[in-house]
């Protein structure tokens, strides 16, 4: 089986090397680039080869993690960050999810903790989809919008293929649904709007919170 391909982003030299020693000690890892703060990860957009995961530190100088989310949001279509935090801040938390963030896990997590939570994220999308639930306020409608949702057979066609375990692109979904890659923003973009989310995992949860599509029906 291939190797699950990481990128480490952490302003402390000793923490990078020690994360690749771990990963790479694992055994079913392997770190293929590093970054010591977040311009230089992001001058260096896009990478030559992608990785499945991307470790990311929250604090970090110039830009925190979640600045470097916000980023990764306009830059790359597609992309699972795993944040690294000394913090359990419910704000940063939520702060993580709302902008793509696929899991959080304190640093003084175990071995076994970090190899869970990124086979987790490369398997089905997320680590620990029950704890991301409970703390996205600003994914959870309120009671006037949950009986105001409301999709047009498109709109439910495109959120059927974000919620796909394939995880398409949004080129790919244009070509399935044979419609051009415009009219797939703009279902996107309408969704955002409507109802207040803010990435592609947004929608996932949106979808998973409300029962809306397979595989959460």
């Amino acid at each position: 089986m291939d190797k699950i391909k990481v990128c480490i982003i952490d302003d402390h030299a000793i923490v990078r090397q020690g994360l690749k020693d771990l990963l790479e000690k694992l055994g079913s890892f392997t770190v293929i680039s590093e970054f010591e703060n977040g311009v230089a990860f992001l001058n260096a957009l896009p990478l030559e080869e992608k990785p499945d995961v991307y470790i990311l530190d929250y604090s970090m100088p110039n830009m925190t993690g979640i600045e470097i989310l916000k980023q990764l949001e306009e830059r790359e279509e597609e992309y699972r960050v795993l944040l690294l935090t000394q913090h359990f801040d419910e704000k940063i938390i939520n702060d993580a999810y709302t902008f793509g963030a696929r899991g959080f896990l304190h640093k003084n997590c175990s071995a076994h903790d970090l190899k869970f939570a990124i086979e987790n994220i490369v398997k089905i999308g997320y680590n620990n989809v029950s704890e991301i639930l409970k703390r996205i306020k600003n994914y959870t409608p309120t009671e006037k919008n949950l009986n105001q949702i409301i999709l047009t057979s498109r709109e439910l066609e495109f959120l059927k293929l974000v919620c796909n375990e394939n995880e398409y692109t949004y080129d790919q979904m244009a070509e399935l649904t044979g419609v051009s890659v415009k009219s797939i923003d703009n279902y996107r973009t309408t969704l955002f709007e409507k109802y207040n989310i803010k990435s592609k995992v947004g929608l996932v949860l949106f979808s998973f919170k409300n029962k809306l599509t397979e595989p959460f029906l």
